[in-house]
């Protein structure tokens, strides 16, 4: 059994359940909560928020993760070679690849950020990349020194300073003495900016690095923030600009510039690296399916579009963000559509489509692109699907399981569907606590086999069973009726901020960041719920405005 893989922080189902159970052989037991219009006392939680002072948190020394280096020398250097795909791979905190604690530096990752400066700084000089002065042979110095300046500024996302700029230009005079051009001094200086740590790490300082006392990041700070959240790379002259200028802070201004982040093409970072790690479509690249469900290339890249496409539209349009569960429209193309059972667009280019009439494709749970990640190689995983249900969007991960829990595993019977199969687990009171909680959801998606197909009967001829009982008595009948109690659970608005903010901070949104999430997706919720509210919720709130040090640890 791999299911009950990570910690829950909490756990309950639906509009109106908390179960209290684990892996222990517990049975698991339910209370009734009222619903959002009943009368009742106060949630003890709220006026605990209301009272509570926000710890904005801190985050570590942040280096560029592949994709913002990328992102980065494209913007700074217009080059699309995508250097960072010869870096080590990064490691991933918290469910996302930009986590500062785990973005660590080895010397073999220093060796390939050498490597990439010294070309990357060879093809843009082909290119004039670094301006119009012409370096003087005679006094090559005020040309390099505007030069370095300029580019130093962009490539540090900050003023440098006159010290700074003269230790660059040192390396003029240093070719010059060994009789080299003046363009060599300036190559040098060039990739000497690109290996620094001002450029490969975002730095953030505090004034007092022992105080615990919050105090607001820099206007600088704050510009890199923001651009590395929606952009994944670094700021603009617009946004630099303001950020010289101190208005950053001022709070129109701030959502000034998230508006026009968000429709600049570099926001197209968030469909990529944000919801590319938290719907797993980045993981569509692993998938390997058996070849008799016919899953090619083709099909898997009209997938990743698909899902793409979808979150766009919640980038720049004007959806909910919960109605990403249950979206009436998709992007498909001929493969895809025949793929799904749905009318051909008559193209293989993708295309917008309705989905009146084929309710069942609606939304997350009807793509093909998370129905063939949370399934397994040769059959369908309730198990997968479901505990993906619960950690990304309610953010309930089961406990671990319990010790002797691996050897367990569905009685293989041709005559009986999964359901049946892994009554087992249920039953078994190792188990049921878990399973009484994962496989449920992940039942509700049976109808959908290991690549996404719609199917009533499973390969060895038995009827799927799509059908659910959560705890707390609730019941529904297939995917239709399953996402809509996924998307009335109480904990979906807070969940999706937690994924989001623990995104655009670059750290784990811990359980001291409660109050701020229940704040964010409160505030986002009453402007309207879109994807646009949540983010403009996030850059106001404290944890994204503000940081504080860390308390000296007891000295050995």
């Amino acid at each position: 059994m791999t299911a009950c893989g990570r910690r829950w922080r909490r756990v309950g189902l639906a509009a109106a359940v908390v179960l209290t159970a684990s892996c222990n052989g517990s049975p698991p037991r339910a209370r009734v909560l009222p619903g959002p219009d009943a009368p009742g006392p106060v949630d003890p939680q709220d006026a605990q928020c209301r009272s509570k002072a926000r710890d904005p948190g801190r985050v570590t020394l942040h280096r560029l993760n592949r994709a913002e280096y990328d992102n980065t020398v494209r913007d700074l250097l217009g080059d699309t070679g995508s250097p960072a795909r010869d870096f080590p791979p990064d490691d991933h905190g918290f469910g996302f690849d930009n986590n500062a604690d785990v973005l660590s530096m080895s010397p073999l990752l220093m060796e390939k950020y050498s490597h990439a400066a010294q070309a990357l700084v060879e093809a843009a000089w082909a290119r004039g990349a670094f301006g119009a002065c012409v370096l003087d042979p005679a006094q090559p110095e005020p040309c390099a020194r505007e030069l370095l300046k300029t580019f130093a500024r962009r490539a540090w996302r900050r003023p440098v300073t006159n010290e700074e700029v003269e230790r660059l230009v040192a390396f003029v005079t240093l070719a010059r003495q060994h009789g080299d051009a003046p363009e060599v001094g300036v190559k040098l200086a060039l990739r000497s900016v690109l290996v620094s740590p001002h450029f490969l790490f975002r730095v953030e300082l505090d004034p007092a690095p022992a105080s615990t006392a919050p105090h607001p990041v820099s206007d600088l700070e704050l510009a890199s923030r923001l651009s590395y959240f929606l952009w994944s790379s670094m700021p603009d002259e617009a946004l630099l600009q303001v950020a010289e200028g101190g208005h950053l802070h001022e709070p129109e201004v701030l959502e000034a510039q998230v508006r026009r982040m968000l429709a600049d093409p570099r926001a197209r970072a968030l469909v990529d690296n944000f919801a590319g790690q938290w719907l797993y479509t980045r993981a569509l690249d692993s998938a390997q399916p058996v070849s008799r469900y016919g899953f090619d290339e083709p099909l898997r890249e009209a997938m990743r579009q698909e899902m793409q496409l979808v979150f766009q539209e919640f980038v720049t349009g004007d959806h909910r963000l919960k109605d990403l569960l249950d979206a009436p429209f998709t992007y498909v193309n001929d493969r895809l559509a025949a793929h799904y059972g749905l009318p051909r667009p008559g193209t293989p280019a993708m295309t917008r489509v309705e989905l009146t009439g084929h309710p069942e494709r609606a939304g997350l749970f009807g793509k093909g692109s998370l129905l063939t990640v949370t399934a397994n190689p040769d059959r369908t995983s309730p198990v997968k699907r479901g505990v993906w249900v619960l950690e990304q969007l309610l953010c309930k991960a089961p406990p671990p399981p319990p010790p002797d829990a691996g050897g367990l595993a569905p009685a293989v019977d041709p005559t009986l569907n999964i359901k049946a199969r892994m009554a087992e687990h249920r039953a078994n009171p190792g188990c049921s606590g878990c399973h009484t909680l994962m496989d449920p959801l992940g039942f509700g998606m049976e109808n959908f086999d290991p690549v996404g197909r719609w199917r009533t009967k499973e390969e060895g001829g038995a009827t799927v069973d799509s059908s659910g009982e959560l705890p707390g008595g609730k019941t529904f009948q297939g995917i239709v009726e399953m996402r809509a109690v996924v998307k009335q659970d109480p904990d979906l608005s807070a969940c999706m901020t937690r994924h989001l903010l623990t995104y655009a901070l670059g750290r784990g949104a811990e359980e001291e960041d409660r109050c701020t999430v229940r704040d964010i997706s409160q505030q986002a919720e009453a402007r309207g719920g879109r994807l646009t509210d949540y983010i403009l919720a996030i850059v106001r709130s404290d944890a994204f405005l503000r940081r504080r040090g860390e308390a000296e640890g007891p000295k050995p």
